[in-house]
Order: structure tokens, then C-alpha cells, then sequence
């Protein structure tokens, strides 16, 4: 038991595990008494953060040196560690799982020398295969490919032919393999982020995975997957070489098991002032700060028109529910679209108490009848940000995951426009009043919420 105490608080003090005051009292009763199954648990689970402000100080100081942002938005960017915003062109918002595909394969054939693509699931199925096939020929037509797939998420795809791949020349790399070295705290740090980089130049990103459902579907298969309505994007110019210096830490992470620092930024022309811009946000556990979730809490508080989000799981801890209510009550139109029911069923469960809440403060909550994997927060006319991120605990405080934060309010109007054509085929939620075992059961649910 003392032992235990002594690696919690030596571990918690010296990474700065910033915890819930709930999970820190859970994690100190079990130690005390369970001291023999809490400790292991403690040391494969335990970790949230893996870097420390000293460890990161020279990138948030180089930050610092520069002229700050003329907007709150930018500021607050600045102040949490994210890079400077950069400019982008010929953004195209897909519309559907087709055009998204199409995209795809335009990058992906488009490759002079490299090719990245980061994924948390490459399914075992028509999608998967149709891509490690064009990924085959193209490596063998020269173009240096590497393939990042997260440790868990290799498993949950049905294990992709990574025989095939590497024998043509892809170099496939798993983020944190489940049963290597599990006692370093990394083993429940699942890599999230999803993205394709053809020659640094242009990046194609969202909520997509790839495998069928996330596209067009799989009606031949034995499990018969139904199309999910996703939400994708890809453009090009500076802010793709920005993706690209991240994939370049992951992968080195991925590698070599050390966070490595950020490469030189590639020499960029000087953007037109009337260019659009955008921002990379990181989130996870290579970030100081929690980055996307300190960016929703500030926004939902300045917020003064609207807040517009699309998300297939909601369990928001109690500060960003907070913050969404509030805007509500003060008289933010908050508008949440959610499937009515999920691929994950005990998140379906979790949600309906927040849902509650949310409506009694006056927001609106949108029920899809097919699954909907979109991720996406629109706030004013001012940011939208679109990437891989649920707005639940997990993805907000233990994935690795990536969002693009976009300020043009023609880029902003374009996602909620995205947004609001499925919402006009969703019905209202209305809540009831659940019975007592209806929230004893909600209330067990919701205990294991960072793990959903």
C-alpha cells in the first residue's frame, strides 16, 4: 500500500497528472484498498500526461517571443502551446462518403515522392483492401509510403494484411502496441488522429477511418456494414506542411518510443493577406495543455450567436456541460447532433443525463435514425473545429487526437451548412424523467466515462 502511494504521488508530482478530484480520490481509495490490483492497474492505466512544461518549454517560449494574435481566439492558442496559424487553399468539404473516397484517391495518386496516412482503424474489408492495394502499387512505383496505425485499433480493424504491405515497401508502424512495455503507463493512450499527406503539400483530414462503413458501406461482406454519415475535408498549402511536421513527431514516437521535437518549418512564400487561415490543434498526451477541451470550455463562454456541434458520443465532464448550459441559458441557440443510437451503447446510456440538463437549459438536441461519426464545433461565425475529437472524456483528455480550427466565416458557414442538412433529417430528443433504476444505471455507466 505505501508503495503504491509513493508511485502515485511521485508519478503524479513529477508529470503534472492533472486529474479530476473524483478520479484522484479513486485512484488513492483502490491503492489503499486494493494496493495489489490497484498498483498494476495504476501503472499500465494510470498516466494521462507524458510531457511536462519544462519538457516543452522551448516550443512554448518560441511561441511566446512572437507578436501576439489580435484576437481572443488567437491568444488563448498562444498561451496553450499551438503553432501559429497558416494559410490553406482549395479546401474542399465532402459531402458524402463517395466524394470523400474520391478525394482520397486523388492524394493518394497524386504522390511524386511520400506518402503519410495515420489511421486509427485500416478495416479488413473492401475499403481497407481497395487502399492497401493502391498503397502496394504505389510503393511499388517508387513513392516512399509509411502507414500509422494505432496499437489497438490494428485489432478492432481486423487485423490488416501487414505482410503484403511491408513486402512491397510500405513501412507500417503501430502507435503503443498493447502488450509492448505496459508498464510504462502508455498502454491506455490510444493514437486517434486521422490523416493523409501526399509530399507534405496536401492533407486530407476528419473523423474518418478507413474502412467501409466510414465511406460508402460493405453490402458483400459477411458483416454487412451500413454506411455512417462522416465528416472529412482535405486542402492544401502551409497548414498541410504544419500536418505534416506532426505526422513526422508521431511517427518518430511510434518508432522510437521518445518524443522528438519538432523539425524546421519548411520555407513558405509569404501568404496574401486576404488568404484563409487555419490552425493545427494537437491534443493528447504530447500536449501540456488539453488543448481542444480548453479551447471548447473558452468558446462555449464567448460564444454570442450560436454553438453548432455534431458528434457521435456525448460525455462531457461536468465543466464543458457547464459551459454549454450556460450559453444556453444566457441565450446561445446550442444546437447538438447526435446518432440516435451509436455504435457504442454504454455511451449511448452515459449521455442521457447531460442531454437532460442541456435541454432544461434551453439548448436543442438532434437525433439522426442512422449513425452519424462527424466531429465537428462551430461557434458564432468566428471558429469551426473539424477533426477526429468526440466531445466525450476520452477523446477530450486520453486520446492522441487532431482537430483544424478554421476562423474565415465563409469557411465557418460551410461546415454549418454540412451540419444543418442532416440536422433537417434528425428529430428533436425529448428527454424523460428517468426511473430510479434507470439512473442507477446511468450513474455505474457514467463512472467508467473516461474509458468511453
Amino acid at each position: 500500500m505505501v508503495l503504491g502511494l509513493i508511485t502515485y504521488v511521485t508519478a503524479s508530482h513529477t508529470l503534472k497528472q492533472r486529474r479530476h478530484p473524483s478520479a484522484a480520490i479513486a485512484w488513492v481509495v483502490s491503492l489503499v484498498l486494493l494496493p495489489y490490483l490497484a498498483l498494476p492497474l495504476y501503472l499500465v492505466f494510470g498516466s494521462r500526461k507524458l510531457v511536462t512544461a519544462r519538457r516543452s518549454g522551448q516550443r512554448l517560449a518560441a511561441s511566446a517571443s512572437t507578436p501576439p494574435q489580435p484576437t481572443p481566439a488567437g491568444q488563448l492558442a498562444r498561451a496553450i502551446g499551438l503553432g501559429e496559424a497558416a494559410s490553406f487553399e482549395q479546401l474542399d468539404v465532402h459531402a458524402d462518403g463517395r466524394q470523400a473516397l474520391q478525394a482520397l484517391r486523388q492524394l493518394l495518386n497524386s504522390a511524386e515522392r511520400r506518402l503519410d496516412l495515420c489511421t486509427f482503424i485500416f478495416g479488413r474489408d473492401v475499403l481497407g483492401d481497395e487502399i492497401a492495394a493502391l498503397l502496394v502499387r504505389r510503393a511499388r512505383e517508387g513513392v516512399q509510403i509509411r502507414l500509422l496505425l494505432d496499437g489497438i485499433g490494428f485489432y478492432l480493424g481486423g487485423h490488416p494484411n501487414v505482410k503484403r504491405l511491408t513486402a512491397a515497401g510500405v513501412q507500417v508502424a503501430l502507435f503503443v502496441p498493447p502488450f509492448k512495455s505496459p508498464l510504462r503507463g502508455r498502454t491506455n493512450l490510444r493514437n486517434h488522429r486521422k490523416m493523409a499527406l501526399a509530399d507534405g503539400r496536401w492533407l486530407w483530414c476528419g473523423g474518418r477511418n478507413l474502412s467501409a462503413e466510414y465511406f460508402e458501406g460493405d453490402s458483400q461482406s459477411v458483416l454487412k456494414k451500413p454506411v455512417w454519415i462522416d465528416l472529412s475535408f482535405d486542402l492544401q498549402g502551409a497548414l498541410a506542411a504544419q500536418a505534416q511536421q506532426r505526422f513526422e513527431q508521431d511517427w518518430a514516437f511510434a518508432t522510437t518510443g521518445k518524443f522528438a521535437a519538432p523539425p524546421p518549418a519548411p520555407a513558405m512564400p509569404p501568404a496574401d493577406s486576404a488568404t484563409p487561415r487555419a490552425r493545427l490543434v494537437p491534443s493528447g498526451p504530447d500536449q501540456v495543455e488539453d488543448t481542444v477541451y480548453t479551447l471548447l470550455v473558452s468558446g462555449c463562454f464567448t460564444a454570442r450567436q450560436r454553438i453548432l456541434a455534431a458528434t457521435p458520443y456525448f460525455v462531457p465532464d461536468q465543466t464543458l456541460l457547464m459551459a454549454l448550459s450556460l450559453a444556453a441559458r444566457r441565450g446561445v441557440a446550442v444546437d447538438l447532433l447526435l446518432p440516435r443510437a451509436s455504435n457504442h451503447r454504454l455511451a449511448d446510456i452515459a449521455r442521457h443525463a447531460a442531454l437532460r440538463e442541456l435541454v432544461q437549459a434551453g439548448a436543442r438536441v438532434w437525433l439522426l435514425p442512422t449513425m452519424i461519426h462527424a466531429k465537428a464545433v462551430l461557434i458564432d461565425d468566428d471558429l469551426a473545429m473539424v477533426g477526429s475529437a468526440n466531445l466525450d472524456e476520452r477523446s477530450l483528455f486520453l486520446n492522441y487526437e487532431l482537430m483544424v480550427a478554421f476562423y474565415e466565416p465563409a469557411v465557418v458557414q460551410r461546415f454549418a451548412d454540412w451540419i444543418s442538412g442532416h440536422q433537417a433529417q434528425a428529430k428533436r430528443y425529448q428527454p424523460r424523467a428517468p426511473s430510479l433504476w434507470r439512473e442507477l444505471v446511468e450513474g455505474i455507466v457514467r463512472w467508467v466515462a473516461f474509458q468511453l
